[in-house]
């Protein structure tokens, strides 16, 4: 069945070269041999596994009397969704995936745009549109988007012979990292750090010489610091949320609109809170419940855990299901289970570093490993969140977190993934079957691995 609906896809998209004959297509056939990534199918099931149970436990807020298993059944119907998602990609070559992603920078970027000038407030920032009554938070894609964005640039601008990019590429990298950064900045500090995070890691594993990696990172840091400064400094008057108000009523501050300042304000105030030496001895109050209580279910669960289900801070910390997921994970697991979702996501990172380095071309190798980012990234900043290495925000961990997006976005990272390691040829391969990969693949998509290729620049 995958094998005829790749064929069926190719087919009608037209993928193969134009002037291709029957025999190149038949030369084509020994680099497709079929390769099922055992170590990414196993991780993607033993995630969706644990979001199923843990999910279970973690919703007791969105939990109705007449309706127990509502909240893990609508969960459910989105990772059935995205596992028919992975199904469909990984059966289709990578090379198609390639050919569409302009089409899906583009579409994200309409996307953000839309939530930039016409989107609705979750939270306190602007994160979300709606499509048919469905909400929609873009920036989940747009972190997919950044990584895929990176990859077709650095790909098509690999000089040969050179593990390194031209400086055209170079300047091409910067300004699609800029427009990124500038769609979401406004929307939340940390998705702006998990795609710069990305981008510069792309940067490496897809040859670009130190040099101009050097002088991107020092461009980036000193932009990136004043846009903080900025934004962290101007007051912003702002309509106030129901969450924020009902916080002033009880702290006995003024609920008047000019005591919202924006989200500037907010991230001010999380870093000065969170780098305080004291704030573990603060009360529990509305301005820091997440974290501490997020705290008080990480002790509750000691070395081994309390067991699945038995969490006892479910009920009491807000987004226990999405953003503070892995504090129920510790709480049930304890540090021990914590530990353990850690190896599986780093397990993730390393399996797509070794599938890298086998492969012949830089495209395959970019594209696993910007997928992988996007998937390791977001779950160690969740993490670092949730057990307090880094100040309060929202992101949630892939695959476990609740939030339907969050889960497709995911699901497509990895169907890009099996992918690649399914149809891409190994330099361990015959000649003949890397000359008919690169028979097929576009042109502009036949660098050399630059892990194979020669010293930096």
């Amino acid at each position: 069945m995958n094998d005829s609906l790749s064929d069926a896809v190719e087919t009608a998209l037209g993928a193969s070269q134009p002037e291709a004959t029957g025999q190149q297509h038949d030369a084509a056939k020994p680099h497709r041999k079929k390769r099922v990534d055992h170590h990414l199918w196993g991780t993607y099931i033993l995630l969706t596994l644990v979001a199923l149970i843990e999910l279970f436990s973690a919703s007791i807020q969105e939990v109705s009397s007449n309706e127990i298993f509502g909240p893990i059944i609508r969960h459910g119907r989105f990772i059935a969704a995205g596992l028919v998602l992975m199904l469909i990609l990984q059966a289709i070559h990578y090379r198609i995936v390639y050919r569409f992603i302009p089409l899906f920078v583009l579409g994200c970027f309409g996307l953000m745009l839309a939530v930039k000038f016409g989107g609705h407030s979750i939270n306190g920032a602007v994160r979300a549109i709606e499509i048919g009554g469905v909400p929609i938070l873009p920036a989940e894609f747009m972190k997919l988007g950044a990584a895929m964005g990176m990859a077709y640039i650095l790909t098509k601008t690999q000089l040969e012979n050179k593990r390194d990019v031209s400086w055209g590429g170079a300047v091409a990298a910067v300004i699609f990292m800029i427009a990124c950064c500038w769609l979401l900045f406004e929307h939340g500090l940390s998705n702006t750090i998990v795609v710069v995070a990305i981008c510069f890691s792309m940067m490496l594993v897809g040859g670009m010489g130190l040099k101009k990696f050097g002088i991107i990172l020092l461009f980036f840091g000193l932009v990136g610091g004043v846009a903080i400064k900025v934004k962290t400094s101007v007051k912003e008057n702002v309509e106030l949320t129901d969450t924020q108000r009902q916080a002033l009523i009880l702290n006995h501050e003024s609920t008047d609109v000019s005591a919202a300042s924006g989200r500037g304000e907010t991230w001010r105030n999380r870093i000065a809170r969170h780098f305080r030496s004291d704030k573990f001895n603060d009360t529990l109050g509305p301005d820091n419940q997440q974290e501490l209580l997020s705290y008080v279910a990480q002790a509750h669960g000691g070395i081994i855990g309390v067991g699945p289900g038995k969490s006892r801070e479910n009920a009491r910390l807000p987004l226990a299901f999405s953003d503070y997921v892995f504090a129920i994970i510790v709480e049930e697991g304890g540090l021990l289970g914590g530990l353990a979702i850690l190896a599986v996501y780093m397990w993730i990172l390393g399996r797509s570093a070794k599938l890298t380095v086998s492969f012949r071309h830089t495209m395959p190798g970019t594209l696993v490993m910007g997928c992988a980012f996007v998937i390791v990234f977001q779950a160690l900043f969740h993490m670092a969140i949730v057990t307090g290495v880094v100040p309060v925000s929202g992101q949630p961990l892939p695959l476990i977190s609740k939030g339907g997006i969050s889960v497709l976005a995911t699901s497509l990272a990895f169907g890009i993934m099996l992918s690649v390691s399914r149809h891409a040829a190994r330099v361990s391969d015959s000649k003949a079957a890397q000359r008919s990969e690169m028979e097929i693949l576009p042109e502009n998509a036949r660098s050399v691995n630059p892990v194979m290729s020669g010293n930096v620049e």
